[in-house]
């Protein structure tokens, strides 16, 4: 979980880096850019807003297994690559977003991560019903 956060601030960083560059180079009001929608008309690159905010969709349900998980103890070996692949696949995910943006490569990491984390509850889920 704590990879993933890093994961976040990273983007968030990149986000900023961009945006106030953008801003500043161009001379933007920051009043201009006031909401997503309008943003997204003024801004050229919204891609690293973008992608902070699909970090904030899917990853909510990781964030609470893996509480789950400690609050349990009872997080295995499965859950635990599961939870491996689900952050290095979220990584290639905002790579492919932050970099060229192929949209075909970069679904593909948001599906593998997005199974992966339900595998993870699938596999919570199934241990709590054999345990009755």
């Amino acid at each position: 979980m704590v990879a993933q956060v890093v994961l976040t601030a990273v983007v968030w960083v990149r986000l900023y880096v961009v945006r106030l560059g953008e801003m500043g180079e161009r001379r933007i009001d920051p009043q201009s850019v006031r909401t997503s929608h309008l943003a997204a008309g003024v801004l050229h690159d919204v891609a690293p807003a973008d992608n902070f905010k699909n970090l904030f969709e899917v990853p909510v349900l990781f964030f609470a297994i893996g509480c789950l998980l400690i609050a349990t103890q009872r997080a295995s070996t499965t859950e635990l690559v599961l939870a491996w692949a689900f952050v290095v696949l979220r990584a290639l995910h905002s790579l492919v977003h932050l970099s060229y943006n192929r949209v075909v490569h970069r679904f593909a990491a948001y599906a593998l991560s997005t199974l992966a984390v339900f595998a993870m509850w699938g596999v919570f889920a199934v241990g709590l019903w054999r345990e009755g």
